[in-house]
């Protein structure tokens, strides 16, 4: 991590008399007395850092640690801005940029502004991947997530609206970008910030919230299930008569079950937790405005557990189980955009955790960070379960991918093995065991496993388990 260090005075102005003795004498405090409060200061940068401390710049996992930079040729009508440098997508220090900018102490109280504003440009016309506020590395509560931010070659100003500014008296989270190259073919390039704030515009419109995009969702569970809601957005119309929709924390909403009896939802927090069997309708509000859209959720009783492994793991390298240690993981859905549907919906039952893929079409287990060395091993074992009902169309498609000797996923010596599954082998409602030999001739540099439907199949939701390659 690169600790730019910038220093900041600070005064406490003590504008009371708390605590006075004379002669032996206790005197009550005066309701006249005001208490100090949190820096309710909007400023975040102009020229410089303005009172974030001295320890405030965090980059994520995986990004390159350099980017940000304090330009002090390059300003909107002033002496310096903030400067990023997107590296190439095969630069060794980091294949994007991306990191947190949180105060080094005690948060802000923002309840008197509406947005964050900022003048911005880039060295081309590109996309900022996701950019916002809220991100503190402590809970993110209140995370605002404001993706695909168009910049042009001249400055222009962005606004990013709050959702509920009542709920950040406390915020630490004051900015957070994160950039990579998937609109620029791998070549990195640069971008500008200036007179970083939040603001008070009063013109920002009537916000309009959703769930799940505003549409009456479904979903089967099981009783005992815990699950986390999908995040919700916020539609916005701005002074300048355009919409801006953002992806907001669960913490901006409040949410509510017809019957907390069959399934519980934390209030703020997105959880759902079903009780017994039964169905419900859970609906939001977002500072007073109720949300567009609900999900219905169906809990059809006990969960069926998949078959538990059995096998020596000494012949084992699992990539999921609860059964056996598994090797690190980069993801178990990278969402590969444009083309990817798939979302997650994995849950947990009495410490058995399980991936469940919904409106699914392909998705991926990547694990490159090291790759797995299955030379060794013969088979893969992997356990499936559709509920519902099998698709009749269902075609199935499981790809194993080497990465070679480079590591690299697409590095240009990737090997790969597919296998086919039609919709003979599954029953509904019903834990499948998938094994089968691997063939590769190569497989010291596994990587990535790829489950996709093919044929046109109409496969939309399934669970896994018990995900690992074996020796007999």
């Amino acid at each position: 991590m690169k600790d730019i260090k910038f220093i900041y005075s600070k005064t406490i102005l003590l504008s009371g008399l708390l605590f006075l003795v004379t002669m032996g004498c206790e005197r009550e405090i005066s309701n006249e007395v005001e208490f100090a409060t949190n820096n309710s200061s909007g400023e975040i940068f102009t020229d410089s850092p303005i009172g974030l401390g001295s320890d405030f710049y965090f980059p994520f996992g995986g990004s390159k640690a350099t980017a940000w930079t304090v330009d002090e040729s390059e300003g909107y009508e002033s002496e310096a801005s903030m400067r990023f440098d997107v590296p190439n997508a095969n630069d060794p220090e980091g294949s994007y940029a991306g990191a947190i900018f949180r105060v080094d102490g005690a948060g802000r109280n923002l309840t008197e502004y509406d947005a964050l504003t900022f003048w911005a440009k880039a060295s081309q016309g590109v996309s900022i991947g996701s950019i916002g506020f809220g991100i503190d590395f402590e809970g993110d509560k209140y995370q605002v997530t404001k993706s695909e931010l168009s910049l042009s070659t001249n400055w222009v100003k962005y606004t990013i609206p709050i959702p509920d500014a009542s709920k950040l008296i406390e915020e630490r989270g004051m900015f957070w970008y994160s950039a990579g190259t998937q609109n620029t073919g791998g070549n990195g390039y640069t971008f500008w910030i200036d007179d970083l704030q939040f603001e008070k515009l009063g013109t920002i419109g009537q916000p309009l919230p959703k769930l799940y995009d505003g549409k009456n969702a479904e979903m089967q569970t099981f009783v005992g299930t815990d699950g986390l809601l999908d995040l919700p957005t916020v539609t916005f119309n701005l002074g300048s008569g355009q919409n801006t929709t953002l992806l907001v924390a669960h913490s901006y909403f409040d949410y509510m079950s017809s019957e907390p009896s069959v399934v519980n939802v934390s209030k703020e927090a997105g959880l759902a937790e079903s009780l017994t069997s039964g169905q419900v309708v859970i609906t939001a509000s977002s500072a007073g405005v109720q949300a567009e859209g609900a999900l219905t959720v169906s809990v059809i009783g006990d969960f069926n557990f998949a078959p538990t492994p059995t096998r020596n793991p000494n012949n084992v390298i699992s990539i999921f189980s609860d059964v056996y240690n598994n090797v690190p993981v980069d993801f178990f859905n990278g969402y590969w955009q444009p083309y990817q549907t798939t979302e997650s919906a994995d849950f947990e039952i009495n410490g058995d955790n399980v991936l469940n893929y919904t409106n699914f079409n392909f998705v991926g287990h990547q694990f490159a960070n090291p790759t797995v060395d299955a030379t060794e091993k013969s088979n893969m074992h992997i356990n499936m379960f559709i509920p519902g009902e099998v698709p009749g169309d269902m075609d199935f498609l499981i790809s194993i991918i080497d990465f070679g000797a480079d590591g690299a996923d697409g590095g240009g010596d990737d090997t790969r093995e597919q296998v086919f599954f039609n919709k003979s082998i599954w029953v509904a409602n019903t834990w499948i065991t998938l094994e089968f030999p691997i063939t590769l001739t190569n497989k010291n540099a596994i990587g990535l496993i790829i489950y996709e439907n093919i044929n046109f199949s109409s496969l939309t939701n399934f669970y896994l388990d018990n995900i690992y390659f074996y020796s007999e």
